[in-house]
C-alpha cells in the first residue's frame, strides 16, 4: 500500500509517498521551507503544496512537532502559541482537500524506527529520540508506543533539555562534538534516571554523524545506537499511521 507522508519540522517540511509494507518511498521526497513565523495557514498552504506535487488523492499522514490528541494541538514549543488548541488535522485537510491523520512527529519517527528499522523486535522499555530543532521523545513498551511525551523539556541547569542536548543547540553555539556530547550525556543520564530504558535510539539529521558524538557518550549506562532511518523515518511514521484502521486521530 502507497500512502503519502509529510513531516513538519522547525526549519523544513518534508514529504513523499511512501511503501507502508517495507517502509521505503516510493518517490523522491519534496522538501520546502518551513513558512516564516510557522503560522498555521502558512503552514498548511505548504502541505497542500507537497499534496499538489504528488498529485495525491488519497490519505495523508501528517507529522507536527508537538502534542496532538485527536486532531488538536495541545502544544507547540518550537512553532509558536497560534497552534495552541487548534483542529490542526482540519486545516490541513481543508486546505489539501484529503483525508488527512495528524500525529506527534518523534512518534511518527519512532514508530517507523521500531518497525523498519533498529528497534525492530526490541523488547522491553525503548525510548527514541529525535534531535533536530528541538529534542522530540518516543517511549515504547514492549513495542507499543505511548504517545505524546514531551521528555525534551525536562529541566536540566534551569533550563529546558532541548536548549542543550539539540542538534540545533550544537550549531547555535557552536560547540564541538565533544561540547555537545557532555550536555547530551548529561541529558540522557537523566532519562535514565527517570525511565531505565533497555535501549535509547537517537534519530534525526544528525544521526547520519553519530560516530563523531555517540563513541563519547561514555557514562551513559544504557546503550545508545544512531536510528537506521535518519532525517526519513518522520515522513514513513507519518504515512503508516494514516492507513486505513490505524486508529490514529
Amino acid at each position: 500500500m502507497e500512502i503519502l507522508g509529510v513531516d513538519i519540522g522547525g526549519s523544513g517540511i518534508k514529504g513523499a509517498p511512501v511503501d507502508v509494507d517495507r517502509g521505503e518511498f516510493t518517490r523522491d521526497r519534496l522538501r520546502l521551507p518551513t513558512p516564516d513565523g510557522a503560522q498555521p495557514r502558512d503552514v498548511a498552504g505548504v502541505v497542500a503544496q507537497i499534496v499538489s506535487h504528488f498529485r495525491w488523492t488519497g490519505p495523508v499522514g501528517v507529522t507536527f512537532p508537538g502534542v496532538v490528541v485527536d486532531g488538536v494541538v495541545r502544544t507547540a514549543a518550537n512553532l509558536g502559541d497560534a497552534w495552541i488548541d487548534l483542529a490542526a488535522r482540519d486545516l490541513f485537510a481543508e486546505a489539501s482537500g484529503v483525508p488527512v491523520t495528524l500525529l506527534n512527529d518523534a512518534d511518527a519517527a519512532g514508530v517507523a524506527e521500531m518497525t523498519f528499522g533498529v528497534g525492530r523486535g526490541r523488547p522491553g522499555t525503548v525510548l527514541m529520540l529525535t534531535l533536530g530543532t528541538g529534542v522530540g521523545s518516543a517511549l515504547f513498551l514492549d513495542g507499543r508506543l505511548v504517545p505524546n511525551t514531551e521528555l525534551g523539556h525536562i529541566e536540566i541547569r534551569g533550563k529546558d533539555a532541548e536548549r542543550r542536548a539539540s542538534a540545533h543547540a550544537r550549531e547555535v553555539h557552536d560547540w564541538s562534538w565533544h561540547d555537545w556530547a557532555k550536555r547530551l550525556g548529561e541529558y540522557l543520564q537523566r532519562i535514565e534516571d527517570l525511565l531505565w530504558p533497555s535501549l535509547i535510539i537517537l534519530g534525526g539529521g544528525v544521526s547520519k554523524k553519530a560516530d563523531h558524538f555517540v563513541p563519547l557518550l561514555k557514562d551513559v549506562r544504557t546503550p545508545v545506537v544512531p536510528a537506521e532511518l535518519h532525517n526519513d523515518a518522520g515522513i514513513i511514521g507519518a504515512a503508516m499511521a494514516a492507513v486505513p484502521g490505524a486508529g490514529r486521530s
